[in-house]
């Protein structure tokens, strides 16, 4: 860690209560907006955050607001794109609400361990604001409901189903890959994909939105320069490359420290709030059912039959490959550029000299948690829609050329009568 951020570390910790609060102290978890003032709730940007203790979590009854919400109450289509890749066949899923003509499409990639539906709600607020706008939210492999195995048929097209989704964490036949470079390429074939599903003869104008991992693989695809002159701007969301690596210390002993399984769906989602790992209950309605799925063949503990979809730790191996270099291509990649953090001790130095510069447009969310686009939706939106806006070519109205105002001047002073003409007497 270099003196720069160790000395944004001591500040902020100086400012720690000396006990973590408990969760008597906490604002209710139906309260669907958390009002923190802190910004240190973050302690990874690979895909969670640190919560609190989970003595008490289920300690109650699971209140009528962790009822889960369907995926149709904000996206209009859900697609699966069949891809057979050295020996492993898989079905790509994401979910998409088309644009109108002439509106743009925003791609969003969500964080490790989460799903496209993280950004749910936001997707719901981004609509609202701008209804011409289009959303396409990906599963990435080894999340939601995207499918990998080594038998299927690589023509088949059927919907999996959730429960099938989880089951390739089982096939210890399937090797999962989740680099930077295999990550990048799924999302550009899962554009491709849409935009051939779709019949668009070109790709709409496009912003690529990335959460944590997410934000690592859509710099990653904006540097590589795949989509052309189709992208208009990226936007990264609460991660940076200091202080990701920095954090990767101590991840292994936070999902050693997440409960690994849960009576209900219920109580997976109020255990997402009550931990504060979500600051939303609407947003967690939408998201966490996609996280979590029950075992159908004799669950190792039938009392706690919900585990998690997505293996964390097999991520390990990729951890430093996915952030490793990610400032630098942040600031190179060419397009608009946003930096949207839930605090401004995230900025490691060369995002901060880069700000200086005024080399992108960076946006502090402090009263959210890590999961900004599902703490903030409405916010987050809006940053979203103004940030679009600022990079719309259609939008912008060039002045004329200096040759073509010296061609009009010109013209239009051989159309006026001379002062010397005939004149009446």
């Amino acid at each position: 860690m270099s003196e720069f951020q160790k000395s944004f570390a001591k500040s902020k910790l100086a400012k720690l209560p000396a006990e973590a609060p408990t969760f008597g102290t906490m604002a209710s978890p139906e309260q669907t907006q958390e009002e923190d003032g802190s910004s240190a709730s973050s302690v990874s940007s690979t895909g969670t955050l640190m919560p609190s203790p989970t003595r008490h979590l289920f300690a109650r009854k699971t209140s009528g607001n962790a009822q889960s919400s369907i995926w149709s109450d904000f996206f209009t289509q859900e697609l699966f794109f069949p891809e057979h890749h050295d020996g492993i066949h898989i079905t790509h899923h994401a979910y998409l609400t088309p644009p109108s003509t002439s509106g743009p499409l925003f791609v969003m990639h969500h964080g490790a361990g989460s799903s496209g539906l993280s950004f749910a709600t936001c997707a719901e607020e981004i609509r609202k604001i701008v209804p011409k706008a289009g959303i396409l939210s990906l599963d990435a492999r080894g999340h939601g409901r995207t499918t990998m195995t080594t038998t299927s048929n690589p023509l088949e097209t059927e919907a999996p189903s959730m429960a099938a989704a989880a089951k390739f964490e089982s096939n210890s036949q399937i090797e999962l890959d989740l680099s930077l470079e295999t990550l990048s390429r799924d999302l550009v074939f899962v554009i491709r994909q849409t935009q051939a599903k779709m019949g668009w003869e070109a790709l709409p104008d496009i912003v690529l939105v990335g959460h944590s991992l997410g934000g690592a693989v859509i710099v990653d695809v904006a540097k590589n320069g795949e989509l052309g002159s189709k992208l208009l701007a990226y936007a990264v969301l609460d991660v940076v490359e200091g202080s990701a690596m920095d954090a990767l210390q101590s991840m292994e002993k936070y999902l050693s420290t997440r409960p690994t399984r849960f009576p209900s769906l219920e109580s997976g989602i109020e255990w997402h709030t009550r931990s504060r790992t979500i600051r939303n209950t609407a947003s967690a309605r939408a998201s966490v059912p996609s996280l979590i799925y029950e075992e159908d063949h004799e669950p190792t503990d039938p009392s706690r039959p919900w585990v998690w979809r997505t293996n964390l730790s097999a991520t390990k191996p990729f951890w430093e490959n996915w952030f490793i270099g990610l400032s630098r291509k942040f600031l190179d990649a060419r397009g608009g550029k946003l930096l949207l953090l839930a605090g401004t001790d995230r900025l490691d130095k060369e995002l901060m000299i880069g700000q200086m510069q005024g080399k992108y447009q960076l946006q502090v969310f402090p009263e959210a948690g890590h999961f900004i686009q599902e703490d903030q939706p409405v916010k987050t939106a809006q940053v979203l829609v103004d940030f679009y806006k600022r990079n719309d070519r259609s939008a912008l109205v060039l002045p004329p050329k200096v040759a073509d105002m010296q061609a009009a001047a010109a013209m239009k002073n051989s159309n006026e009568p001379s002062g010397n003409g005939n004149v009446l007497k």
